[in-house]
């Protein structure tokens, strides 16, 4: 069977420890082209990878033999890329958040409708082993009614991981268009919606901008969340954990305590009421601290996505309803009120 062609626009950070490496270990893959507007960026990669096709306009890329595109560029750039990629017959795998606006979420879904081709959006976390069983254990009933939670994603910031360290996109609004709760938080949006089962009904939020004194977008933001059962509980989201990276999650349920990725030795902990616990080591999730890029799940989901011809867990509906959570609690921060979504 012939190896999917695949291309990834945007060859910085994101690309370069997670798509081109993931990509490289699944042996269903091609990988044919890069691109990206630093040409010498683009050739170090591709010579890394043996890829000899190396773009500077995406738009040039697109006209290759290729099956699908990771888009992996600053964020104002996902939607335009996204819509032509589709348009011109590629599936296509782009980075979060999808967008940055509604508008642009239902244009790329619309295309992929258009195109009949796959869509898929790069939310890592519901891959991770801890949060696929805290999922089935609260669709099973095992934790019994889910009354409240608390999620954390939190580190010192972009700077150590952007290609462009302390001049990153990711400071600057117009590129980005939104800070750590659109770098951090959206991904724990998306994991709570995937655990939990259920959409959020309103969001309430403070953003702040306290560490990164050039930064003009976000780099602290909690959210306060409720689900359409009533469930309530908090999300923070930061650039400005330093020392050591949060990616907790905390669920509290009538019959105990769940502890997500909160313990150095399990990944899973579950304190019950009668005073005894489980504890679960599932396997390491993905962080930017050293030794923590191991493989997400998301590039081979995708290419099995593309084989089988089956939706992809995160779909470009599904890319939406979390990113209109983030533009509910933008609009929370502005209002100073609490937001019906």
């Amino acid at each position: 069977m012939a190896k999917l062609k695949v291309g990834v626009i945007g060859t910085g950070s994101i690309a370069k420890y997670r798509h081109l490496v993931e990509y490289a270990g699944n042996d269903q893959v091609e990988l044919v082209a890069v691109c990206d507007i630093n040409e010498a960026r683009a050739k170090e990669v591709g010579e890394l990878y043996g890829v000899t096709k190396i773009f500077t306009n995406y738009h040039d890329l697109l006209k290759e033999d290729l099956d699908a595109v990771s888009v992996c560029t600053p964020n104002y750039l996902h939607a335009p890329i996204t819509v032509a990629a589709l348009e011109a017959g590629k599936h296509v795998l782009c980075e979060k958040p999808m967008a940055t606006s509604e508008l642009e979420a239902n244009q790329m879904i619309e295309a992929a409708k258009n195109s009949g081709k796959t869509l898929m959006i790069g939310h890592n976390q519901r891959f991770v082993e801890s949060h696929q069983q805290a999922r089935d254990w609260i669709a099973t009933g095992k934790l019994g009614k889910i009354y409240s939670f608390r999620t954390a994603f939190g580190h010192p910031g972009p700077e150590a991981w952007s290609a462009d360290g302390k001049s990153s996109w990711f400071f600057n609004k117009n590129e980005a268009f939104i800070g750590a709760m659109g770098d951090l938080g959206i991904h724990k949006i998306d994991l709570l919606r995937y655990i939990l089962g259920e959409e959020m009904v309103e969001v309430a939020a403070m953003l702040e901008t306290s560490s990164k004194i050039d930064a003009d977008v976000d780099d602290n933001a909690v959210l306060i969340l409720k689900t359409q059962s009533g469930i309530i509980g908090t999300l923070a989201a930061s650039w400005s954990y330093n020392g050591k990276e949060d990616n907790s999650t905390v669920i509290y349920t009538e019959n105990g305590v769940l502890r997500l990725e909160d313990d150095e030795n399990y990944s899973v902990v579950y304190h019950k009421n009668d005073g005894t616990k489980e504890e679960f080591s599932l396997g390491q999730i993905q962080s930017n601290e050293e030794g923590g890029q191991i493989t997400t799940g998301v590039i081979n989901h995708f290419i099995e996505s593309i084989l089988t011809g089956n939706p992809p867990l995160i779909s470009g509906e599904e890319g939406k309803k979390s990113l209109l959570v983030i533009l509910g609690a933008l609009e929370s921060n502005d209002t100073k009120k609490i937001v019906k979504l």
